[in-house]
């Protein structure tokens, strides 16, 4: 199986720079150099890790590196000021290519916005805050104004992204907007979560031998290295030994395993009532997720719109991902008191949700509009983002719930 760039659906290209940062680089004329200053950033935050790498004696687990590479507190890529979204970062997400995907997610649950005795929503990990304003600005128009629209960003770079964004774009609606630290005690209303999953670090496991090995980061030579350990963790060995129960996986298979997403939503079970969840993001069902042909993994990495698969380039610049595995979220969403109400592709998700309707509504003149079917391509076809990026929908004593998962139920995969 090839894997596939999710934030386009193309298949990726390799960085042409090493594994390492240097001041000088042989770069290819098309991939972007760094200026001196992201650089410094950069090794500033090598230096970091590698300090941490000492004082664990030697090696960290691919977990711990992902976790400081991208939210060290001043330096790490979601920790730090680069630009990371849209045409001047690293890579665009749905709701940036077209506002006809938040119009989409907006009326989707509209009916059950109606219904709530506290109007609220809580949007975790906002990103560039374009998803909220857009959302609030539909309901405005709408005339239904959630009464609380909570954002749950722990990056205090991206909250000043966030609140930037209102301030250009819809400073009325501002007011409307209260950033928190943690979860609500007791939250009722809707929680949204658009590619936030995929952010979460992951451990990484490689089988050889007919025996489970962690990888591990090291420091040798002015440069990171991968290493490998026994299996010891009691979690993974159990996530593992599920997976193989269902699927045995063969020798030098090398994959990722997420525990900080099953966590979340325990979390998030404990700290909402009368709720609904919805989960937009790239990922698989465990069977596709770990299929025997999917020997080298999902992680990912962007860089200027650039993807790859070296976690080592450009530390602190460059977005570390990796797919979900959403039967494993299933499986935590029902541990954790949830149904889950919905599953299925972004395309029919948007599609139930009147997207092309929404695009021929509106006065466009010919090059608006060619450029906005452009976008739906994008959001939409097979090929693009429309099959790689699922939409989950979990709900808690609701029983008006979003509309989007009549069109294609794909909850049997799970």
């Amino acid at each position: 199986m090839n894997t596939a760039d999710p934030k386009t659906g193309r298949n990726a290209t390799q960085p042409p720079f090493p594994r390492r940062l240097r001041q000088s680089q042989s770069q290819a004329s098309d991939w972007p150099e760094s200026d001196a200053v992201a650089q410094q950033h950069s090794l500033s935050l090598i230096e970091a890790i590698r300090e941490q790498i000492a004082a664990a004696g030697g090696a960290l687990s691919f977990h711990d590196y992902m976790q400081a590479a991208l939210y060290t507190p001043g330096l790490g890529y979601y920790a730090a000021g680069s630009s990371k979204f849209g045409a001047a970062g690293d890579f665009v997400t749905a709701p940036e290519i077209s506002p006809l995907f938040a119009w989409c997610l907006a009326d989707a649950v509209l009916p059950l916005l109606k219904t709530l005795p506290q109007q609220s929503v809580l949007e975790a990990g906002a990103g560039s805050g374009i998803l909220a304003a857009r959302l609030l600005q539909r309901w405005q128009e709408q005339e239904c104004l959630p009464q609380h629209y909570y954002i749950l960003e722990l990056s205090a770079d991206l909250r000043e992204r966030q609140r930037r964004q209102f301030e250009i774009h819809c400073p009325s609606l501002l007011p409307n907007v209260q950033w928190l630290d943690a979860w609500p005690e007791d939250f009722e209303g809707i929680v949204l979560a658009n590619e936030l999953l995929d952010a979460m670090p992951v451990h990484r496991v490689h089988k050889r031998e007919g025996r489970w090995y962690e990888q591990t980061v090291g420091f040798e030579q002015d440069a990171f290295i991968t290493q490998e350990q026994p299996l010891s963790d009691t979690l993974l060995q159990q996530q593992l030994a599920q997976i193989e129960a269902e699927q045995p996986l063969p020798d030098d298979y090398l994959t990722e395993i997420n525990l900080n997403a099953g966590q979340w939503i325990r979390t998030l079970g404990e700290n909402i009532h009368q709720s609904v969840v919805l989960l937009l993001d790239y990922g698989y069902p465990r069977s596709e997720y770990y299929h025997p042909q999917r020997q080298r993994g999902t992680l990912m990495c962007h860089y200027r719109h650039r993807a790859h698969d070296d976690p080592f380039v450009y530390p602190g610049l460059q977005d570390i991902t990796a797919h979900v595995d959403f039967t494993d979220i299933a499986d935590n969403a029902l541990a954790a008191g949830f149904g889950v109400a919905g599953y299925t592709t972004q395309a029919h998700f948007l599609l139930d949700n009147g997207l092309l309707q929404k695009l021929e509504q509106q006065s466009l003149d010919e090059a608006e509009y060619q450029r906005q079917v452009s976008q739906v391509r994008q959001l939409t076809l097979p090929q693009e983002m429309g099959e790689i990026f699922k939409v989950m929908l979990l709900n808690k004593g609701c029983q008006v719930l979003p509309t989007g998962f009549s069109g294609r139920d794909l909850r049997h995969q799970l």
